[in-house]
């Protein structure tokens, strides 16, 4: 494994093992429930955030920091299965709850405070046994138990509402044609021994998508397990247009 490949896994392994002390800034439901008393918390600047860092880093976040990303590649040893992608599915989830933050705020007669620590102990997500308890409901059924029923970062293809904010921020950057964090392919080196499709977390068909010069795809996270896969250098990253 490439050294990359080793700071990026130690990056979003760890970013897991803090995940109970940071997951409400991650909750849809605390953002709907600030937005119903018009504070703007936490998980809504991450969100934001999520969204603006997406202009010029893609889906970099889910690959680089996410902890539910850490999360599943540390299953991937125990549970390596190609996952079928179901892009549309996260939508059904992220466009409700989106509409139901916009009438929450609406119903609150809009944002009058900023309170980035709402529903948290001294910052902290997890304060007693209860939100504990909570947690891990979550986890398991939405995280785990989907990568190992179907497959590699299920989560990331079929449930992520966090997704859908880095999706539509690249669909503008590609639009708009700035100078971003991109793949860049070689076909003329490529030996088509398919490794770079084989390391692709996210289950890309990453040979062909060299092959035909499109490196772009909404479920691409830049992870660069591709990159430093392949040993002829086909597949490189570019700050670029």
């Amino acid at each position: 494994m490439k050294q990359r490949q080793k700071i990026r896994k130690g990056i979003i392994v760890t970013a897991f093992f803090l995940f109970p002390a940071v997951c409400n800034y991650f909750s849809p439901m605390h953002a709907i429930e600030a937005s119903e008393t018009g504070i703007v918390n936490g998980s809504l600047i991450i969100f934001l955030a999520m969204f603006v860092g997406s202009l010029f880093l893609g889906r970099g976040y889910c690959g680089w920091a996410c902890p539910g990303g850490g999360c599943q590649e540390s299953i991937f040893p125990a549970r390596s299965k190609e996952v079928t992608r179901g892009n549309f599915m996260k939508w059904l989830i992220w466009v409700p709850w989106i509409g139901m933050v916009i009438v929450s705020a609406i119903k609150a007669g809009g944002y009058n405070k900023i309170d980035f620590f709402f529903q948290t102990t001294h910052g902290l997500s997890i304060g007693d046994f209860k939100n504990l308890l909570t947690y891990y409901v979550i986890l398991i059924p939405l995280i785990v138990l989907p990568a190992f029923v179907l497959g590699k970062r299920s989560f990331c293809h079929h449930i992520c509402w966090m997704a859908p904010f880095m999706i539509l921020g690249r669909k503008i950057r590609n639009r708009l044609h700035w100078a971003a964090l991109q793949l860049k392919s070689d076909p003329g080196r490529c030996r088509h021994c398919g490794i770079c499709s084989t390391n692709c977390p996210m289950s890309l068909p990453v040979e062909k998508m060299v092959e035909q010069e499109t490196m772009e795809n909404s479920e691409c996270i830049l992870c660069g397990a591709c990159v430093d896969a392949c040993r002829h250098a086909a597949i490189t990253y570019e700050w670029g247009k």
